[in-house]
């Protein structure tokens, strides 16, 4: 065969190649858009089905979870419709439920602590979630709050006779004893209500509850009936560093952190064994007033004052006393506060986080929402509407009917969300 040929035949090959090629690219485009198209409809782009298909698991509705997020409204920023809002008004728009649901509820009042310090539009999250008129809240705003974010809180709590603000406000440092102290300058104010609270339950401003106010009462006053719930166990051996040494706050333009010196501490007052567990709780009234004004907790208080996380010990501990009103001697880590997906918790307790890590604890993501529906805890940790705003925004929505059709009067339409995935009355 002559050179040109051999040339032509060549020629004749790529031209076929290119044109079978061709056909299988656009072919795989044809199955990709298919592809596309189906799970943009599994992820809910029609009235009513987006919340639903998240929470069903559906992979599809994963795959292009961002794609839905940012095709949605974004979350709102509220701070200057409330500066803006009369009372009324804020408490219709921000749907906030004035009145009891149940008579079980009546007779058995919380009272809350809420530590916050930013993300406004959590907090209006959390605040109405778990807002009846018959609890008591007692709101504590770090001091490096920003100053339009504490009148904004100020101005929505001045809405509500039993919500105020901490009579003393800390600067809060993180893993610091003002973070402890901060709950019991809350305390302090709480035992003066007239409102006959049974529990006091602490939360902080990325908190949301997965059981409604009956279910936590329901809880509370069944297994929990007159007792602390302080999940812990005696401090295990690696986390005696947090108590061998002094810890001081540092706080300076706008930094603030927790750091050792070369000071070592001596041994807890009172011969007290020290344990070690999570920082939030449910507590009696009773405890909580006992603790107020008992010598050994005054000097354990003071002791703790330059340790590593004291509120991590601090309530554990005075709860394993045999005389303290309500006391768990012999309880470990048992008790549902709190839901929380720990780093290397991953493979065990929990799947993974579909969000990501901040100080080894999860943010959750929009594959996280099944799991924390499904959770036996009473309150979930941690979330953060301006990154996975969707998670919030469904967990809300979810909660609220939940709420809803537990309720034993008449349900008044502004209780209702109005869903910004379709034009309808979410209900």
């Amino acid at each position: 065969m002559s050179l040109l040929g051999c040339t032509k035949s060549g020629f004749m090959l790529c031209v076929g190649l290119s044109i079978i090629l061709l056909a299988i690219n656009n072919m795989n485009q044809l199955d990709n858009s298919l592809n596309v198209e189906e799970e943009i409809k599994e992820c809910g782009f029609y009235p009513g089905e987006l919340c639903k298909a998240l929470f069903e698991g559906k992979p599809a509705a994963l795959v292009v979870g961002n794609i839905c997020q940012e095709a949605l409204p974004p979350s709102r920023e509220q701070g200057a419709v409330i500066l803006q809002s009369n009372c009324s008004t804020l408490i219709s728009d921000l749907h906030f439920i004035t009145k009891p649901l149940s008579q079980e509820e009546v007779e058995y009042p919380l009272a809350y602590i809420m530590t916050i310090h930013k993300q406004l539009d959590m907090f209006i999250k959390l605040i109405s979630a778990i807002y009846t008129p018959h609890n008591v809240y007692c709101i504590h705003i770090d001091q490096k709050s920003s100053k339009t974010y504490s009148q904004a809180v100020q101005r929505l709590t001045s809405c509500f006779q039993n919500v105020f603000i901490a009579s003393q406000q800390e600067t809060v440092v993180y893993a610091g004893f003002s973070r402890l102290r901060a709950d019991i300058n809350c305390m302090e104010d709480l035992v003066l209500s007239d409102i006959p609270w049974k529990h006091v339950v602490n939360l902080c401003g990325q908190d949301f509850p997965i059981k409604t106010n009956r279910e936590i009462v329901q809880y509370l006053k069944g297994k929990w009936n007159g007792r602390n719930l302080t999940p812990g166990v005696i401090q295990p051996p690696h986390m005696k560093y947090r108590t061998q040494v002094s810890y001081k706050e540092f706080v300076h333009m706008g930094k603030s952190y927790v750091y050792p010196t070369k000071e070592e501490k001596a041994s807890p007052p009172h011969n007290i064994t020290l344990y070690f567990g999570t920082a939030y709780y449910a507590l009696t009234r009773n405890f909580v007033e006992f603790v107020l004004t008992d010598q050994r907790a005054k000097d354990l208080l003071e002791w703790s004052k330059d340790t590593y996380s004291p509120d991590e010990h601090y309530w554990v501990t005075l709860n394993r006393i045999k005389d303290f009103p309500g006391s768990t001697p012999d309880a470990g880590w048992e008790g549902n506060i709190r839901a929380v997906k720990w780093r290397d918790q991953e493979g065990t307790s929990h799947s993974g986080c579909s969000g990501h890590y901040v100080r080894d604890i999860c943010v959750y993501g929009l594959g996280d929402l099944r799991w924390l529906i499904e959770s036996p805890h009473l309150f979930a940790n941690k979330f953060d509407p301006s990154l996975y705003s969707l998670v919030t925004d469904c967990l809300e929505r979810h909660y609220r009917l939940r709420v809803l059709q537990g309720a034993e009067v008449p349900v008044e339409q502004s209780w209702y969300f109005q869903d910004e995935y379709s034009s309808k009355t979410y209900r």
